[in-house]
């Protein structure tokens, strides 16, 4: 009577199965979430953009004495927020920077006064980032 199961070979072959698919599909799935975490941070800073020009429409600057006007800034879960002030406070500059530890350190993006997007840096791993940065947020590898 021959034993029931798997031979040494078959479940080598299984494994080296199993390990080229997990080899191939979770980098792309990392991608994937960091971009949707990445939505976070654009969505934030074009929110605060809309209140600081709501601010601007009330108070002729953008200031409130020594803070931007949208005091305090959103929390988020992976971005930190910051706004700086310029040109007498008739201009300002807000930036989300991903938080050490989470998957989006080392993102960074932000908007002005001008409604200019730019994506300040992007981790190593998505490669440089393309000359595009300086005119739109760069939320997917190109």
């Amino acid at each position: 009577m021959r034993g029931r199961g798997f031979t040494l070979i078959e479940l080598l072959v299984a494994i080296t199965i199993v390990a080229i698919l997990t080899a191939t599909a979770y980098p792309a799935y990392r991608n994937h979430v960091i971009r949707s975490q990445l939505v976070d941070a654009t969505s934030a800073l074009a929110d605060v953009r809309v209140r600081m020009e709501q601010f601007y429409a009330d108070n002729r600057t953008y200031a409130s004495g020594e803070n931007c006007g949208v005091n305090p800034l959103p929390t988020l879960e992976r971005f930190t927020l910051s706004c700086t002030l310029s040109n007498s406070n008739q201009a300002y500059l807000i930036t989300a920077t991903g938080n050490s530890g989470s998957p989006v350190a080392g993102f960074a993006y932000s908007i002005d006064q001008a409604n200019t997007r730019k994506t300040v840096s992007w981790v190593s791993s998505w490669g440089t980032l393309p000359a595009t940065k300086d005119s739109r947020w760069l939320i997917k590898k190109e």
